[in-house]
């Protein structure tokens, strides 16, 4: 079988009983789904799960149609939505408020120090990408973006429509915590250090 004849669905008879089955292609996307962080393609999905782009696609617009209530069952609180050509779930727009409410209201507990680090980074950097942040800090900093998002210091600035990479920027919630009106009123880095305006040919 061909790399294209995967791509395509265009499996021969013969080799048709390792094509998982549609309600398998479903299952397996939305235990991808749960986990990722930025939207995904459908070849990255097709990728993901084993199974053919076509398959995938058909697959993806069954789980709209499902979380939409357009299948009979109730309307779910997420959905599938598609976001600079690729796939990602969210919560639905009319929630935002609730969700907002109680993630606020959980009991504050202090950052980590990693999410003091990952935290500078955004707020200096921003808008930043993860994959930025990441390699500035030289470690991955997925669980530390969920768990700054989840307090509300940083937020989803936009999508990059090429590459589906989210960047991030800290959120007003942060001014009020570090008490400075802007984020102008924050510190500037190493001060001391040359800024290269007038080059750097006497450094060896």
């Amino acid at each position: 079988m061909t790399d294209e004849q995967t791509l395509t669905g265009t499996v021969p008879p013969a080799q048709t009983s390792a094509t998982p089955t549609p309600a398998s292609v479903a299952r397996r996307l939305e235990a991808i789904l749960l986990v990722v962080e930025e939207p995904q393609s459908l070849v990255s999905l097709a990728t993901a799960v084993g199974a053919p782009v076509a398959a995938v696609r058909q697959a993806v617009e069954a789980l709209v149609a499902d979380y939409d209530g357009e299948t009979g069952g109730p309307r779910r609180g997420f959905e599938l939505r598609e976001v600079g050509g690729g796939w990602r779930l969210y919560v639905r727009a009319e929630h935002d408020d609730l969700v907002s409410e109680f993630v606020g209201g959980q009991a504050p507990a202090r950052l980590s120090q990693a999410a003091l680090e990952t935290l500078a980074v955004i707020a200096y950097k921003q808008p930043v990408t993860r994959g930025q942040v990441a390699a500035i800090r030289a470690v991955n900093v997925d669980s530390v973006v969920r768990t700054l998002l989840a307090r509300g210091l940083i937020t989803e600035a936009f999508t990059d429509p090429d590459t589906g990479a989210i960047h991030y920027e800290t959120t007003d919630a942060l001014l009020v915590n570090l008490g400075i009106n802007s984020l102008d009123d924050l510190p500037p880095i190493s001060p001391l250090l040359d800024d290269g305006a007038d080059g750097f040919e006497d450094i060896r």
